[in-house]
């Protein structure tokens, strides 16, 4: 099976050359063009789209094209890099990842650190002569593949791990040291024996699940979900992509985040970035955890953050359009791990288009095309009146206004939508599990996440105002009750959410609008220009 190489160590391949999304998928094309543009990427193989629907549907000759890829595949990776997979001595680990023609982020699955046997864990210990950072990576590629692959009951897993964070009179799994981590895996481990779900102890046959696993998520509930909802049922499935791990969780000069060329909520030509020291990728996307800032990235790794914001300089540029990009830093050095379009409020879209106009990125009449699928309804300045002092504050992970009934689930959310009421649903992260209650919700706020996370995004390109990492916010959906100090909060209180300003209040208050006049006017001057001015 052809399989293609990313991050040879050959001279990078002209962009004209590089194959089409609709191969290898929108992911790793853009990876591809990363590299083609000498940027740092990790070296990768990509298998294609087209094996997805045989592996689905369980083809026993799909299966053999999939380890013929992925023996091929690694030992270019294995060439390139000087390290074996599942090694003692010198251990390679790597990312499973999926990528369909169009992004659906947060949609398909991922599995990261695969590789991480026991023995590869001593080979990082040796190489690094750091034990806490190895036994993370056996920590966290159990967890994801515990998740992905094996589809294990959360709870096997988040039982042990809550245990032995309270022994260790820790408050996360994080401020947990190497030897606690060498026990939760163990810990890990027993539980998955003890279900009968061992992971593989051979690197391959775990790579091989992994790859099945990614192609099978194109058929899970919430991928479904978002493809009926984004009118995207033509795509043909995912390619999976195999990476060769840079590791964010590595050391204290070390991180994981997601950056975007102008900030997607408002349009300002203004760089966001959000960043997690000692973390990995799924630790910023997934929403689970509050991220810090581009201060705080300047301030720990000034050389990384200013390469990022050159690089994203040079993607704007290759690209055309406003990028959301996910990097890693590890030891210091910065790597990119994807590029894609930003998914952008209409509000932004319709800045973004102008700017992009006038510093001559795209021409008036491609402006004119970005801004022609835009709503008219949506062009428009809304603001909350009839409110008074904010009672709560989080991040503004989504511009706009909104006015509902709050729900504590998407469940909920779709009860009370169907009941023609307004919702605000509000949730402890910002899972893309929850698709389909954003899709029936006016408003969206959430204890932890910011503004890159994976969900956040797909509120933004939904148009639903959206305020993250609301620290004070404590949510039990169980119990469907919120508190914030001690104000109470219950399934269909009123909510008005400030999605701009991160602001939260607990009155129903009113929505007015302006329309952006001046804006709207610079969009019709397009239309008077000569073709091609």
């Amino acid at each position: 099976m052809t399989i293609v190489r990313i991050g040879a160590t050959s001279r990078p391949a002209e962009p004209a050359s590089l194959p089409s999304a609709d191969t290898i998928g929108a992911k790793a094309a853009n990876l591809a063009q990363m590299a083609a543009l000498g940027l740092p990427v990790p070296p990768a193989f990509v298998l294609p789209v087209r094996l997805c629907a045989a592996i689905v549907r369980g083809d026993g000759d799909a299966r053999a094209k999939l380890r013929e890829g992925l023996a091929e595949g690694v030992r270019f990776l294995e060439e390139t890099t000087g390290r074996v997979l599942g090694d003692r001595r010198r251990p390679l680990l790597v990312s499973v990842r999926s990528g369909a023609a169009r992004s659906m982020p947060g949609m398909l699955d991922t599995v990261l650190d695969v590789g991480a046997t026991p023995e590869a864990v001593h080979g990082l210990i040796r190489r690094t002569g750091n034990p806490r950072f190895a036994w993370d990576c056996r920590r966290r590629f159990l967890e994801s593949f515990g998740s992905v692959v094996l589809g294990v009951d959360p709870a096997m897993l988040t039982a042990p791990r809550a245990a032995l964070v309270a022994a260790e009179g820790a408050t996360r799994v994080e401020d947990l040291d190497g030897e606690a981590l060498e026990r939760l895996t163990r810990a890990y481990a027993e539980a998955l024996d003890d279900d009968g779900d061992a992971a593989p102890a051979d690197p391959m046959a775990q790579l091989e699940a992994a790859a099945q696993a990614v192609y099978r998520s194109w058929m899970g509930e919430r991928a479904r979900t978002y493809r009926a909802l984004e009118h995207l049922e033509y795509l043909e499935g995912t390619a999976v992509t195999v990476q060769a791990m840079v590791f964010g969780n590595r050391s204290l000069t070390s991180g994981s985040g997601v950056a975007f060329s102008r900030d997607p909520s408002s349009g300002a030509p203004e760089p966001v970035i959000d960043v997690l020291f000692e973390a990995q990728g799924e630790d910023v996307v997934s929403g689970s955890r509050s991220p810090q800032t581009e201060t705080a990235l300047a301030r720990t790794v000034p050389k990384a953050a200013q390469a990022l914001r050159r690089i994203l300089v040079t993607l704007e540029q290759a690209f055309r359009d406003v990028q959301d990009v996910e990097f890693t830093i590890e030891d210091g050095n910065l790597w990119m791990l994807q590029t894609r379009s930003a998914k952008r409020t209409p509000r932004a879209a319709l800045r973004i288009a102008i700017d992009l106009v006038h510093e001559g990125i795209i021409s008036p009449e491609e402006g004119l095309a970005r801004v022609g699928a835009l709503d008219p309804e949506a062009l428009v300045e809304a603001r909350l009146i009839d409110v008074g002092a904010p009672f709560l504050h989080g991040t503004g992970a989504s511009a706009g206004v909104a006015v509902g009934r709050v729900a504590f689930s998407s469940q909920s959310a779709q009860r009370l939508a169907d009941g023609g009421e307004p919702v605000i649903l509000v949730r402890p992260d910002t899972s893309t599990s929850d698709v389909a209650g954003f899709s029936v919700s006016a408003g969206i706020v959430t204890a932890v996440g910011g503004r890159t996370a994976h969900a956040a995004l797909v509120a933004r390109q939904m148009g639903k105002p959206c305020v993250a990492g609301c620290s004070e916010l404590a949510v039990d959906p169980q119990a469907g009750v919120a508190w914030v100090g001690e104000t109470r909060i219950v399934e269909g209180d009123w909510l008005s959410v400030d999605g701009g300003a991160g602001a939260v209040y607990r009155e129903r208050g009113r929505i007015a609008v302006d329309r952006l006049e001046t804006e709207l006017r610079e969009v019709e001057r397009w239309r008077d220009l000569p073709a091609h001015a």
